[in-house]
């Protein structure tokens, strides 16, 4: 099993920034993609962006240019830096893990981050 823990979310307005980190524990050895997804009330989770084990990126349209994603394999943990927030980035960020294990999909437990206008 893959255990993720999030943190780093909050209220920031509008124009500001801020940084999650997402560190996993167990199997981690069995992770190939990691990610961060959001979801905001109402709508469905959507991938926000993710990472690669060789370190390829990519991102939602609406997050290019603003928000990046990286991952420190020492650590075993991944970070999602977000500036020029906007009030649409509220949501409920969570951090995803692709892994070899079944079933494949590891989640964390979310992290709010409100961007206040």
């Amino acid at each position: 099993q893959v255990h993720l823990v999030e943190s780093g979310g909050g209220l920031v307005q509008a124009g500001g920034s801020l940084r999650l980190s997402c560190a996993a524990s167990g199997n981690i050895f069995s992770i190939n993609t990691m990610g961060w997804y959001r979801q905001a009330p109402g709508k469905l989770r959507e991938l926000v962006a993710s990472i690669t084990s060789g370190e390829t990126t990519n991102y939602a349209d609406s997050v290019k240019g603003r928000f990046t994603i990286s991952r420190d394999n020492a650590k075993d943990t991944v970070y999602l830096q977000m500036n020029s927030l906007k009030p649409e980035d509220t949501a409920v960020y969570y951090c995803n893990a692709k892994t070899s294990l079944k079933p494949p999909n590891a989640w964390g437990q979310g992290t709010q981050v409100t961007v206040s206008s």
